[in-house]
């Protein structure tokens, strides 16, 4: 029963956490004037949030071991971005583009990974994690390389790689995250017989 609940608040708290980064992306997107130093606690905020449900999805027992089984390193990972992103506001557009288009980048590929387990488990879906990983590690890659120096066409790609990035987080807890109780199997409409 304890595993179950680790598993709902991973599960729910990726959720939240992805919807964030989806709206923080949007937010970029529409207004790339947003305030750097406002960006960097909320973004610093979120991340360290966002590792913290990752940690917690590491150490849940969810049912294939697919979407979490990397987190416990990004986890920690993403509390010290979040924590330098908090601590360091002057110098955090040039820095937080490389750090989180790394980040990014190493996340798509991880996902391309749970894509092929997902494929070997069954998962009908397992093409909508491949073709969103994919999307995501290219505006990834972009994000590292910036290839304009105008603050606002950098804050627009940064918004793009965040919005993948949450859409990305939410098609894999969606698609692969299943959570059961004694013994039964919650949600197991989405899946092939094995």
């Amino acid at each position: 029963m304890l595993s179950s609940k680790k598993i709902k608040i991973a599960k729910y708290g990726y959720i939240v956490a992805s919807i964030l980064i989806c709206v923080l992306g949007i937010s970029l997107i529409v207004v790339p004037q947003f305030s750097i130093s406002l960006l960097s606690i909320i973004g610093g905020t979120l991340l360290i949030f966002f590792g913290a449900v990752k940690i917690i999805g590491y150490i849940s027992k969810d049912l294939y071991r697919l979407a979490f089984q990397h987190d416990l390193a990004f986890g920690i990972l993403l509390i010290a971005l979040g924590a330098i992103l908090i601590l360091k506001t002057n110098t955090v557009l040039q820095f937080i583009c490389v750090l989180l288009g790394i980040f990014v980048l190493a996340d798509a590929l991880l996902k391309v990974q749970i894509s092929i387990d997902s494929k070997n488990f069954g998962i009908r879906q397992w093409w909508m994690i491949l073709t969103a990983a994919i999307i995501t590690g290219i505006v990834g890659f972009l994000l590292i390389f910036r290839p304009s120096e105008s603050v606002r066409a950098v804050m627009i790609l940064l918004g793009i790689t965040l919005l993948s990035e949450g859409i990305l987080n939410l098609i894999t807890v969606f698609t692969v995250v299943k959570i059961y109780r004694e013994n039964s199997i919650i949600e197991i409409e989405d899946y092939e017989d094995l």
